[in-house]
């Protein structure tokens, strides 16, 4: 059973293999992380994990049975209870509801362990499979998203509300 963990420096092999075996996978769908983001890999890494300390974002990991990384999911700066979500997941593993089941789960843990109440997350028009994880995790569409942070792709913002609904009877 797949397990969701919270990203520590133990992790930087298995997340570099992963990122390495699924660049020519994730670049047809997201932005390409760069030349430099494999060649300084170390401190990149390191430079998340401080960043995660500092409690601006907060870093997951999927990771199978035998400790490899099946998928990366991510809250970007976290400010006044609310996140960017970012996520991919091995091109192994996607189609099998992994990326639907683990949002979900960082949803959950999004509100319980950061104290988050909104999710923001963008996706590119061209991205079904993103915009249907999206939506069946609770994200409804927002707004444009600007082509300059989806590698020049036209794309939508979803947000999702974590605090739950009342109903009539409550208020």
């Amino acid at each position: 059973m797949p397990e969701l963990e919270l990203l520590h420096a133990d992790h930087a092999a298995a997340v570099l293999a992963f990122e390495l075996a699924n660049r020519a996978y994730f670049a047809a769908s997201v932005s390409d992380r760069g030349d430099a983001f494999f060649d300084e890999f170390p401190d990149v890494f390191s430079a998340s994990l401080a960043e995660q300390d500092a409690g601006v974002c907060a870093f997951y990991v999927l990771l199978a049975e035998d400790r490899s990384v099946l998928g990366r999911f991510n809250l970007y700066d976290l400010e006044d209870g609310t996140a960017r979500l970012g996520y991919r997941v091995a091109q192994h593993a996607s189609g099998r509801g992994v990326a639907t089941s683990t949002v979900r789960e960082l949803c959950r843990l999004a509100a319980a362990r950061h104290g988050l109440h909104t999710l923001r997350a963008a996706t590119a028009q061209e991205n079904a499979a993103s915009r249907a994880v999206l939506a069946h995790a609770g994200f409804v569409p927002v707004g444009p998203a600007d082509p300059a942070h989806l590698g020049g792709r036209p794309g939508t913002w979803y947000q999702h509300d974590l605090r739950p609904r009342r109903s009539p009877a409550d208020r």
